[in-house]
């Protein structure tokens, strides 16, 4: 499971996780990309999951870009603990993804099977994704948010 080597402190505030992804919105290393559609805390297990899944179907073929890391620390007192005695130990370590995040993506392997291995890693997250190929030369992602918009 990823975890961060070291930190500067143990815990963290809880945060927001509204509005939309400022980084990391478009696809930098691969072919194909798997996009979150909605705000979450996904675990550092969830995240390996999603990594052997896609791994196992491409069958080691191909490459896998991890582009989500948990930095954050997620605290828990333990269960029948009294009220105070300050704020309970990390429990696990959670990646804070925001809508059109590019999580994980893929290149060296035919569209239908990067698709299909993006479909079998998206049920093991806790967030609606959607499946991405990367744009061409041409277009700009700004280009295409702007079109069709609303007012």
């Amino acid at each position: 499971m990823l975890i961060p080597k070291r930190v500067k402190r143990r815990k963290q505030h809880r945060g927001s996780m509204k509005g939309q992804a400022n980084k990391g919105n478009v696809i930098a290393y691969g072919e194909y990309g798997l996009v979150a559609e909605g705000a979450a805390r996904i675990k550092s297990n969830q995240i390996e999951a999603a990594r052997i899944a896609m791994t196992r179907f491409i069958k080691r073929g191909g490459q896998v870009w991890i582009d989500i890391f948990p930095h954050k620390p997620i605290t828990r007192h333990p269960a029948e603990a009294r009220m105070g005695s300050g704020k309970g130990g990390v429990e696990y370590w959670v990646a804070v993804v925001k809508p059109g995040r590019v999580m994980f993506e893929m290149a060296g392997v035919p569209e239908d099977v990067a698709r299909e291995a993006m479909r079998l890693a998206a049920h093991k997250l806790p967030v609606k994704c959607k499946f991405i190929k990367k744009e061409s030369a041409g277009e700009t992602p700004a280009a295409n948010t702007s079109e069709g918009g609303e007012g």
